[in-house]
């Protein structure tokens, strides 16, 4: 990498909710920012933590038997096999670390696709 990533550039580059956008990758895992707004569906990752830290608004993550509230600044890892819901009542932005190839609902046949700026 020869350059800084801007990922308040990065972000302004897409206006679309739910859709990760790969800035950098290490170690196997991607980096990414998304913007979401709205409830995501109800999901889980068997084989991976989920990792969030909010750069802008504020993040409810809803899992079954509790709601974990973030702030800008503020991150929270989702335990593998935990079925939680990301919910934003307003835009909120994102950064997400992933491995490669992780779909963002937990299963491949209804995950977004993955796309790099």
């Amino acid at each position: 990498m020869s350059d800084a990533i801007d990922l308040s550039q990065k972000l302004s580059t897409f206006t679309d909710h739910w859709s990760p956008r790969t800035v950098a990758q290490f170690n196997a895992h991607d980096v990414m920012v998304v913007k979401v707004q709205g409830e995501f569906v109800w999901h889980k990752h068997d084989d991976t933590d989920d990792f969030f830290l909010v750069l802008k608004g504020v993040l409810d993550l809803e899992l079954r038997d509790r709601t974990v509230t973030l702030t800008p600044g503020q991150m929270y890892i989702v335990p593998k096999g935990v079925e939680h819901r990301p919910v934003a009542r307003e835009e909120v932005h994102l950064l997400l670390i992933e491995p490669t190839g992780t779909p963002n609902t937990g299963d491949a046949a209804t995950a977004a696709p993955r796309k790099v700026v």
